[in-house]
């Protein structure tokens, strides 16, 4: 457990005995006549009064001048990279802002279970739970944090982790697919391919890229699936072949699964067909370093206040920080600006989270919708030459 603030000491304070002292100096001045034996005056027997031990309560001290939020991440085990960056981050955001209405303590995840975490959490008084990072921690923690009345702003992507008091800050697949469909259709492309690997995440995006397809006014001429496995996408690759011809694939998976892909799709009549990517090539730092995807298209939140972000980090923490990292400094950001209404020693204001006009931070505009899903404003990026353009700037704010 670790602390984003200080606590003030007081100082002490001292007595002095002046006239007492003058007393006993007038005293040694008078001469006194004996007048036969005097009684002995004894000075009274005084019992010593037991030294008062101090008290020490245990957890953290009360702190009656800030309002309590937790961060939890994992501080240790395999994600503790991802949760050190996190924690890093949130601290940035609190020295950015100089923010003394926040106090942050962070709860490690990986040593004390999320939902132990989360319990000690609520027990040391913090009314806003930052995190958890994967989605079955944020299951693990929501009904617990319910019970207390206290909201969850966590860092996954998974749409089932989200709703009954918890919110998802994560980058949502659907949403990056529907906005680089749309801007494939506005430039003309009507006939749409997908390739998308098995699983939960393969199953989201197909179900996204039918839908926005369908909406924008396109026409999915082949979808394909395949396995993480040695020759599974080469195949699915040759199925497509025998399809009716496409403008646009959808490669729905990282940048290096994509890159080996598309030799494959340009061999087997995907011909001079625009690739078209996800979210998870934002957070792939080798992406415009691979030839083969040059020229594709992918949405994905505004890169230009990361990269001034991210020179920040590295000056005061001498590393490069996790691209999701951004995510734990946009929470803190969120909690400055709500925390201004917000009276000490009350619940968190839950309803504010719903604002329509949305929030601001690094990864540009985003709000919280009726599914309790972070809607983001996103942009489309094409990789050229080694490096990202961007082709369709993000929307600065949201229609209420």
């Amino acid at each position: 457990m670790a602390e984003a603030a200080s606590i003030p000491q007081r100082g002490s304070t001292f007595c002095r005995f002046v006239a007492i002292a003058a007393a006993l100096a007038l005293g040694a001045c008078q001469s006194v006549v004996p007048r036969g034996p005097q009684p002995i005056k004894r000075p009274p027997v005084t019992r010593p009064q037991p030294t008062q031990q101090p008290q020490f309560n245990p957890g953290i001290p009360v702190d009656t001048a800030r309002h309590r939020i937790a961060l939890l991440v994992p501080m240790s085990g395999s994600n503790a990279g991802v949760g050190q960056s996190l924690n890093n981050a949130t601290q940035l955001a609190l020295l950015d802002t100089r923010n003394e209405r926040i106090r942050i303590t962070t709860y490690d995840t990986a040593a004390l279970g999320a939902a132990g975490a989360a319990q000690r959490a609520i027990a040391e008084g913090n009314r806003l739970i930052l995190g958890p990072l994967l989605a079955e921690d944020v299951k693990a923690v929501t009904p617990i944090a319910k019970r207390a009345g206290v909201p969850v702003v966590s860092f996954s992507n998974d749409a089932s982790a989200a709703g009954n008091g918890s919110y998802l800050m994560g980058y949502v697949p659907g949403q990056s697919i529907n906005r680089v469909v749309d801007y494939a259709r506005a430039q003309g492309v009507t006939a749409f391919a997908g390739l998308v690997p098995n699983g939960l995440y393969g199953e989201r995006a197909s179900t996204s890229f039918l839908r926005s397809v369908e909406d924008a006014g396109g026409q999915v001429v082949t979808l394909q699936t395949y396995d993480r496995a040695p020759g599974s996408i080469a195949a699915a690759v040759s199925r497509m072949a025998r399809n009716s011809p496409y403008q646009a694939v959808l490669i729905a998976d990282g940048g290096s699964n994509a890159a080996a892909a598309v030799p494959l799709l340009r061999k087997s009549g995907g011909g001079s067909a625009r690739v078209l990517g996800t979210e998870l090539w934002n957070s792939d730092s080798s992406v415009n370093a691979k030839p083969a995807l040059n020229g594709a298209w992918f949405a994905s939140v505004p890169d230009n206040l990361y990269r001034q972000y991210a020179a920040k980090y590295r000056a005061r923490f001498g590393t490069a920080p996790f691209r999701l990292s951004s995510l734990g400094y946009d929470a803190v950001l969120l909690a400055v600006r709500i925390a201004r209404d917000w009276r000490l020693d009350t619940p968190f204001p839950e309803d504010r989270l719903r604002d329509r006009g949305g929030f601001g931070g690094i990864d540009g505009a985003f709000r919280f919708g009726r599914d309790n899903i972070a809607e983001r404003a996103l942009e489309v990026q094409e990789i050229r030459g080694g490096t990202t353009v961007t082709v369709s700037p993000a929307p600065s704010g949201f229609v209420k």
